[in-house]
Order: C-alpha cells, then sequence, then structure tokens
C-alpha cells in the first residue's frame, strides 16, 4: 500500500494474466516469439505467458527491485511454481526502461505492469516509460507487428492519446480485476504498423 493504493493483491490477478493472454492473442502464431515484461510482481502476468506462449518463446522479465525477485523465490515460492525455472525464462534485476532504451527491433511483445499504470505512483522515473519520448523508444524496440501491453488501474484518455500520436494503432479494454461482479481494470494494446512508412 502507498497512500491507500494497493500495489499488489493476490486475489484480484485477473487483469494481469489477461495482460499476457490477450497480448499473446494478438501477435499471433510467432513460434519463438520474445517477449519483455516489465515488472514480476506476484507472477501472474509472467505464469500467464508461459501458458500462453509457445515452447520455443523466450521471456525476459525485468525487475527493478531486487527484494521482489528475492520474495519470488522465497515467501511466494508456492505462489510463483515453476515459472522463475522454466527455461524460457530469464529475470533481469533493472529498470525496463533501460532494457527498452536498448533495443531496436527485438521484441514481439513488451507488456509494462509497473506502478500502477501511466501515472508513476511509486517512481516518478516511471513516468519516462509512458511520455511520448518513453513511447517511440519502445515503438522503435518491437519487431513490426508488435505489441505493447500496458496495465492499469484506471482509465488515462491523455495517455491513449499519447499512443495513438507515437504511431501505434491503439485498443483500450477494460478487464475484470477478479472472479465475477466488482474492480476492472484497464489494459491498452497498442500495435506497431506490420511494415513502417
Amino acid at each position: 500500500m502507498i497512500g491507500g493504493t494497493e500495489l499488489m493483491n493476490s486475489r484480484l490477478s485477473g487483469s494481469e494474466e489477461a495482460l499476457a493472454t490477450l497480448a499473446a492473442e494478438r501477435i499471433g502464431p510467432r513460434t519463438a516469439a520474445r517477449v519483455l515484461i516489465g515488472g514480476l510482481g506476484m507472477g501472474f502476468t509472467l505464469r500467464a505467458a508461459l501458458a500462453s506462449l509457445p515452447p520455443k518463446a523466450s521471456i525476459t522479465v525485468s525487475e527493478l527491485v531486487p527484494g521482489v525477485v528475492e520474495w519470488a523465490k522465497g515467501p511466494m515460492a508456492d505462489l510463483f511454481g515453476e515459472a522463475l525455472s522454466d527455461p524460457r525464462v530469464a529475470i533481469a534485476v533493472e529498470d525496463v526502461a533501460e532494457m527498452i532504451g536498448r533495443a531496436r527491433g527485438a521484441y514481439d511483445a513488451i507488456l509494462l505492469d509497473v506502478d500502477n499504470g501511466p501515472g508513476g505512483l511509486t517512481r516518478s522515473g516511471n513516468d519516462r516509460l509512458y511520455g511520448s519520448a518513453g513511447l517511440a523508444i519502445s515503438l522503435r524496440a518491437l519487431t513490426p507487428g508488435g505489441i505493447l501491453g500496458v496495465w492499469s488501474q484506471g482509465p488515462d484518455p491523455a495517455f491513449t492519446l499519447r499512443l495513438g500520436r507515437a504511431g501505434f494503432k491503439v485498443e483500450e479494454l477494460r478487464v475484470k480485476a477478479g472472479r465475477g461482479r466488482g474492480t476492472k481494470h484497464v489494459l491498452w494494446f497498442a500495435t506497431k504498423a506490420a511494415r513502417q512508412t
């Protein structure tokens, strides 16, 4: 919790899982898909990606906070199951913005579940992921037809506009946070053109 805002909850994982499963549907039949996940959290997005992607896919999870990785291997190991030892998975303890910044056409999907969405809550530096310059860098890091998937606790019309202005085809969805009625979170799936003009 930060200022009354819940950052993680093991009972409300539906939208984090949907971030991965819906992205996998959108990138289509890429047998050796390369996926970058920003934020390890409780591993819901990672486990859903492993279940949704083919055996030759590779998934890199970038987690800024070493303690989150230690927690995943220790007290939360039962929740993570075999996800961290899956041969398709690599964990990088570093800033996802730095990883994206070094990449050129490297990823078929970049999935961001960082800081409760486009408005930096825990770290103002996260704003650079979601500003116009950061979106241009993400676009460059994707393969043609690649997907930038972004999770948010709530809507952000200005972010939707920025995605479009950056050159993405934008889809915004409201997805149930858990089972049944209740809270919905927002997912954006921003697609890079199959061929840049």
